[in-house]
C-alpha cells in the first residue's frame, strides 16, 4: 500500500477500513448477482421479439412479392399481390397470437 503524507506506512485503522470496504463490496456484488436476471432469460425475450418482427415484416412482404410475380405473369395486377399480402398479414397476426400464448420456458427449447 502507498504511504500517507507523513511518510509512515499504512496504519491498522486504514487496514481495517480497507478490509471493511472489501467486505461491503463483496456483499453488494452478491446482492446484485441475485437481483440481476439470468442471461438466458434475456436471450429468450430477444429471440421471441426477433421472431415476432420477422413474422410481422416477412409474411406480408413475402406475400406481396409472390403476388407481384403472379400478377406479372397473369396480367391481373394488383389483385393477387394485394390478396397474398393481406393473407401474409393475417398469418403474421395468427403467429403473434400463438407466440403470446407460449410460456417463456417453452420458447427456450427452440
Amino acid at each position: 500500500m502507498a504511504e500517507d503524507e507523513s511518510g509512515q506506512g499504512p496504519t491498522s485503522s486504514q487496514d481495517a477500513r480497507l478490509t471493511s470496504l472489501d467486505e461491503r463490496l463483496r456483499r453488494a456484488e452478491r446482492v446484485e448477482d441475485e437481483r440481476r436476471p439470468p442471461v438466458d432469460a434475456l436471450a429468450g425475450v430477444r429471440s421471441t421479439s426477433a421472431r415476432a418482427l420477422q413474422g410481422l415484416v416477412g409474411m406480408p412482404l413475402g406475400g406481396a412479392l409472390i403476388g407481384w410475380l403472379i400478377d406479372r405473369l397473369a396480367g391481373t395486377a394488383p389483385w393477387v399481390m394485394l390478396g397474398l399480402m393481406f393473407a401474409g398479414f393475417a398469418g403474421a397476426v395468427l403467429d403473434m397470437i400463438r407466440i403470446s400464448k407460449q410460456r417463456p420456458d417453452q420458447d427456450a427449447g427452440k
